[in-house]
């Protein structure tokens, strides 16, 4: 909204200085310190709220040393999340722009689902909550509405060069190269590959001509799996103190990077990337995510005053998976999301083998001590502290892998 009071100051009234709102480094500061001193300083009267509403965690039985301690510890502090980054983004991020509208619809979204979930464990005592059905259906939907957002939309559309006029000499004749047109693509990213670019329509090119048209067959599916795996893989990842909060924000930086590069036409030419107009405004969103994200670290670190519960892992999940799509990035998220694929995996490479091995020597075994991965390691003996602080080092690495694909062909 400020972004929009600015401009007009700056167009219509030419106020001096004003004019500083239309670059988007600026306006990502703005939102990261916003959001960095709402989640920190008001995130504290949200947990004292939760509390005396006696919204705490019910810790299931685990066997896990100190678990039982956090009985009671207040829960849906995703709430401090959700808020601390849409403030940020409704005062400073240009609101028409189809990404950032695509954002905020998928905070919301995932925040609704997430927070139903909390709410019937906390006042139902229902332990299970959502029905996982409903949890799928709720995922899907917003698969649908991102992917057909992205496919259909005439605001959405990808270039791969650099969009400048080029000309040159020939028999005394300067010949002059037209600027290439933005068009619609269902093409992205494939990392450390020279021409790494894949487009999902060419999966369609045996049906013979015309096959462009039927692209959103497989790209929206696409869409669906990847956010509901993220969103997933996020949740899981939400088990112990400042895990996922950490391992989120890592990830987020890197992503930050991509959208910044790739809405630039001079940044995306001199890395010969896929250049995406207007996705550059993303930036904006991602440093009040980011910045919500560290704020709400100062009370989930160990030990936790609060948890994030479904309500902030399930939102987290979703930005991150609608993110990378956006900014063309999707099969990327094996390397920058490392940590939420070897928490997924870890949950069904346990459940596959256990049932394998109960229906071949008629007892089921474990590869893991206890799934998801982070319990593993914590029934080996290993402080929640140590868990985290090396799942992010390795979050880290894996987030300058993945920044590195930017050159490494």
């Amino acid at each position: 909204m400020l972004y929009y009071l600015f401009e007009y100051l700056n167009k219509t009234l030419d106020v001096p200085g004003t004019g500083v709102f239309q670059y988007i480094t600026f306006r990502s500061g703005l939102a990261l310190m916003l959001s960095l001193l709402l989640s920190t300083i008001y995130g504290k009267r949200v947990i004292n709220f939760l509390r005396r509403q006696q919204v705490g965690e019910t810790v299931r039985e685990l066997g896990l040393a100190g678990q039982n301690e956090k009985a009671g510890t207040p829960t849906m502090g995703g709430l401090i999340i959700i808020f601390a980054t849409l403030i940020p983004v409704l005062l400073f991020a240009r609101l028409h722009n189809i990404y950032i509208v695509l954002l905020i619809v998928t905070t919301l979204w995932m925040g609704t689902i997430g927070f139903v979930d909390d709410y019937i464990k906390i006042f139902k005592k229902d332990k299970e909550g959502l029905k996982g059905k409903f949890k799928v259906i709720g995922q899907v939907g917003l698969g649908i509405i991102v992917g057909a957002v992205l496919y259909f939309n005439p605001a959405v559309t990808v270039r791969t060069d650099t969009g400048y006029s080029e000309s040159f000499k020939t028999n005394n004749t300067t010949v002059v190269l037209p600027a290439p047109v933005e068009e619609k693509s269902t093409a992205t990213t494939i990392p450390f590959v020279k021409n790494n670019e894949l487009d999902y329509a060419e999966i369609l090119a045996w049906t013979g001509e015309g096959y462009e048209k039927w692209a959103w067959l497989i790209f929206i599916p696409v869409v669906i799996f990847i956010i509901t795996a993220v969103s997933n893989g996020a949740n899981l990842t939400d088990g112990i103190d400042g895990l996922a909060a950490g391992t989120s924000a890592i990830s987020v930086l890197a992503l930050g990077i991509f959208t910044f590069v790739s809405g630039n036409i001079i940044f995306s030419n001199y890395l010969n990337i896929m250049y995406i107009p207007n996705s550059g405004e993303m930036t904006v969103f991602i440093s009040a995510f980011v910045g919500a994200l560290i704020g709400f670290l100062w009370y989930n670190s160990y030990p936790a005053s609060v948890f994030m519960g479904d309500t902030g892992s399930l939102t987290i999940g979703g930005i991150i998976a609608v993110l990378a799509i956006a900014v063309r990035k999707e099969i990327l998220i094996v390397l920058f999301c490392g940590i939420f694929l070897a928490e997924n995996a870890s949950v069904v490479i346990q459940v596959f083998y256990f049932k394998y091995t109960k229906k071949r020597f008629g007892e089921g075994r474990r590869i893991f001590l206890m799934a998801p991965l982070h319990h593993h390691y914590q029934k080996k003996g290993y402080h929640e502290s140590k868990i985290v602080t090396r799942f992010w080092i390795v979050a880290v690495m894996l987030a300058i892998l993945s920044i590195v694909t930017l050159k490494l062909r």
